[in-house]
């Protein structure tokens, strides 16, 4: 039976599920926030028009949405949650768990599979087929299965190598070892260190690239070793994740990348360093034969459905953060496959002038993403703001996206719900007659330019995105 379980892995499965149910409360938490103003009734991207036109993928919302029904979804996946986090599912039979667990992925996914151009991005798919997985690490009334676990790790190693070729196979600069000359500089959303990472030395930042390539190429290879080795090779990609967590905004990728690391962590190995970690708790334990056969048909379909994400890897054409099934599960990961050198800003500009001169257009300003020149990044993750993520590729050609020319509209419109994803509205509430959007060159000022202006960025114009338009203009452009 020794086989089938691995007693030495509970500090593991403590993290594991408490760790991933705080990312869900993160999640859902987000979603109740921000989801309504996006893609609800009268959002950017309205699901009910979306469900018209499209199969959206397994989803409670498929027959019918409402912000309200949303509401009750977010509400029942941060309750099941913070229980979770609490522990209390874990003190009952092993499929207490499993089926509070599988009720977040289920809960989630509905919100994913409708959540479009803003549910797009890697680290959704990532937390769910997580929360799936780690649901059948069972409870604390028997130890962790085996074949659990090395699912768990298989996911990881996808997480990390498939970042790490993406990374090989993509931009020279990673190849070079120069990519953190940029990175810290152009990241989507930059944290109050972004800066101070930005400008320490260019040896630095190639240690810091053999680092990323340490973590990301050599780590998860050796996480199906023997311990301590596998303890070893969890703790290199967990510090990596913290590096990044300190110097930049990824919502909730790092910190799951973190939970995730610690399936590779024995007992024993981290009670050698912390004695006050247990060991031996489930030494003459075995799983019930119930779930002995669930954890063993589940480990069996993973297994298959590994073969794509597999092969992925090998492949030339190597995909990133790629789904291959609708229920995603056996996804394909990575992150950065290219570095953006410079850094481009929409900037959007209203005006309540019919016929306005330069002075008469005021700058609207967000929570997360650069604008004013003497504001500090500020820390967001591991919360996800989508609104100001997404107004990052607009300079990479998202312009041209509808929920671009939404915003734009509901801008004009002075929606309370797109407002209150504004920090700064220069116009109190009330309508402008126009909008703008002007492109600018961002790049963190030196300690020089600090000391001398106080200013975090400067910044210099380069032209004219979008030109003064309407509120008209832009519904028939909509329709």
């Amino acid at each position: 039976m020794d086989l089938l379980t691995a007693p030495d892995s509970e500090l593991a499965r403590q993290v594991l599920q408490r760790g991933t149910a705080v990312v869900y409360l993160l999640a859902f938490v987000s979603t109740l926030r921000q989801f309504p103003a996006l893609t609800g009734e009268h959002g950017l991207l309205p699901v009910p028009r979306f469900l018209r036109f499209a199969d959206p993928g397994p989803t409670l919302f498929r027959w019918r949405y409402s912000d309200r029904l949303l509401a009750a979804v977010c509400w029942g996946g941060i309750a099941v949650a913070a229980l979770l986090v609490a522990g209390l599912p874990q003190r009952g039979p092993d499929w207490l768990p499993m089926l509070a667990f599988l009720a977040l992925y289920g809960l989630y996914l509905s919100i994913v599979h409708v959540g479009q151009t803003f549910y797009g991005f890697g680290w959704e798919m990532l937390l769910c087929e997580t929360g799936f997985t780690v649901g059948f690490l069972g409870s604390d009334a028997s130890p962790p299965p085996r074949l659990i676990l090395l699912a768990v790790l298989w996911l990881v190693f996808r997480l990390e190598f498939g970042a790490g070729l993406i990374k090989l196979r993509g931009d020279p600069a990673w190849r070079n070892l120069t990519a953190l000359y940029y990175h810290h500089e152009t990241q989507p959303l930059p944290n109050p260190l972004s800066r101070t990472a930005h400008l320490l030395p260019a040896w630095w930042h190639r240690l810091e690239v053999i680092g990323n390539h340490v973590a990301q190429l050599v780590a998860p290879i050796l996480l199906f070793l023997p311990q301590p080795v596998a303890s070893i090779a969890g703790i290199v990609m967990i510090l990596t994740q913290g590096w990044l967590i300190v110097t930049g905004n990824f919502a909730w990728l790092n910190l799951l990348t973190v939970v995730l690391g610690f399936a590779a962590l024995g007992d024993r190995t981290v009670h050698a360093v912390l004695p006050v970690v247990p060991v031996d708790q489930h030494r003459s334990a075995d799983l019930p034969l119930y779930w002995l056969v669930i954890t063993t048909v589940v480990a069996a379909g993973l297994l298959v459905l590994a073969y794509r994400p597999a092969r992925n890897l090998l492949s030339s054409h190597q995909l990133m953060n790629a789904g291959f099934n609708r229920w995603y599960l056996g996804n394909a990961y990575g992150a950065f496959g290219s570095v953006t050198r410079e850094r481009d800003e929409a900037v959007i500009e209203g005006t309540r002038e019919a016929v306005p001169q330069e002075g008469d257009w005021r700058e609207y300003q967000f929570f997360g993403k650069p604008g004013e020149v003497d504001r500090r990044p500020p820390q967001v993750a591991p919360y996800h703001l989508r609104l100001d993520w997404m107004l990052w590729f607009v300079p990479l050609g998202a312009a041209r996206a509808p929920w671009f020319a939404a915003l734009l509209l509901h801008l004009l419109e002075a929606d309370p719900r797109i407002l209150r994803h504004v920090r700064v509205d220069p116009f109190g509430g009330e309508r402008p007659r126009l909008v703008r959007v002007r492109m600018f060159r961002y790049r963190f000022a030196t300690r020089a330019e600090h000391r001398e202006s106080g200013a975090f960025w400067v910044r210099r114009p380069l032209y004219v995105l979008v030109p003064p338009t309407g509120a008209d203009r832009l519904r028939r452009a909509l329709r």
